[in-house]
């Protein structure tokens, strides 16, 4: 059994730490907990980087950075929250700029789009749509019925790893930003960034958020909540984690049902893509992680081990690694 050594253990946190996110030029991380402080640490020394920022008044739900084609280097973030706000923060200046209320309800979701723009879903069941200099409500997307679990973008794949490739090269702050907008705009090619929404009305509705505030199309056929859903780097495919115990493969730019992929035996938690677009994988309540051939699709592989719930997955986005966390209080890592 081979048990991989923390480079750091990271203490500062007084409840459970419920979000993580690295900013995309791998300078830092920032984590969100129970009690709604944030903690951000310097990656290089595993120790905190100033006093944990407050603000929100319940807990963080989620965490998403500015992207690098758009600021280099990596500043500001946005966090979401159950007190029903996001709030933009610059991690320089380590306080909150900017507060984005509206929402009636829990914020679930939060993500920074290519174009700036910030997408917050909610348990008000509406999707909203932020400027990020003055904190101006855009737009509000409405279709769902009930509360919106997890909101996906096309493009997030590139806006997660900037200018970062598969050679690992890095750049001066000045190419990053070139470099991130090229991979950027390579990745969107001549059509709008798209966005997907799943929600405890069992559907999902994909977007372009830019171009019309009605959906493209309503997704359905799931038969329980839609816990999690996620676009494949390559945007072609769209992928949903269900409390149904499916996971159910679309087309990503038409909403099309493609097929479902049947095998756990308990709600699915969570799903992340390999770096190639070829691989799903996906991690359940009956405490496996599977993982699923696009092309054939078919189940190409069953990793148990955990001992119980697995609650997060992901696919480093290398490829090299998948790893997973639950309930059993471990971490696994698993290698390809």
């Amino acid at each position: 059994l081979n048990t991989e050594t923390p480079l750091f253990t990271c203490k500062g946190h007084k409840n459970w730490v419920l979000s993580i996110a690295w900013s995309p030029d791998g300078k830092h991380l920032v984590s969100g907990s129970k009690s709604g402080e944030l903690c951000c640490w310097n990656p290089k020394k595993g120790e905190l980087d100033g006093n944990p920022l407050t603000g929100h008044k319940k807990w963080i739900t989620g965490i998403s950075w500015e992207p690098v084609h758009l600021s280099s280097p990596c500043r500001r973030f946005v966090t979401s929250s159950k007190d029903g706000d996001a709030r933009i923060w610059d991690i320089t200046l380590k306080k909150s700029l900017i507060c984005l209320s509206g929402h009636t309800l829990a914020v679930t979701c939060v993500k920074w789009g290519g174009d700036g723009i910030i997408y917050t879903g909610s348990q008000d069941c509406t999707i909203k749509m932020w400027e990020t200099t003055q904190g101006k409500l855009i737009r509000e997307l409405k279709g769902h019925g009930h509360w919106v679990n997890s909101l996906a973008l096309s493009t997030e794949y590139v806006l997660r790893t900037g200018a970062f490739d598969h050679t690992g090269r890095q750049y001066p702050p000045n190419e990053e930003m070139q470099k991130a907008l090229e991979r950027y705009n390579q990745a969107k090619g001549d059509s709008p960034e798209r966005l997907v929404s799943g929600s405890d009305d069992f559907t999902m509705f994909l977007w372009e958020p830019s171009v019309s505030k009605q959906s493209k199309k309503r997704l359905t056929g799931h038969q329980q909540l839609v816990n999690h859903v996620y676009f494949s780097p390559d945007g072609k495919w769209i992928a949903s984690a269900s409390f149904d115990r499916s996971v159910r493969l679309w087309n990503g730019v038409t909403g099309q049902f493609v097929t479902a992929f049947r095998g756990h035996v308990g709600p699915v938690y969570q799903v992340s893509w390999s770096a190639d677009s070829r691989l799903l994988l996906s991690g359940s309540k009956d405490s496996t992680l599977k993982i699923w051939e696009i092309r054939t699709k078919t189940l190409k592989q069953d990793l148990p081990g955990h001992a119980d719930e697995v609650f997060a997955v992901d696919w480093s986005p290398d490829g090299e690694k998948v790893v997973s966390g639950g309930k059993d209080r471990v971490l696994k890592l698993w290698k390809g």
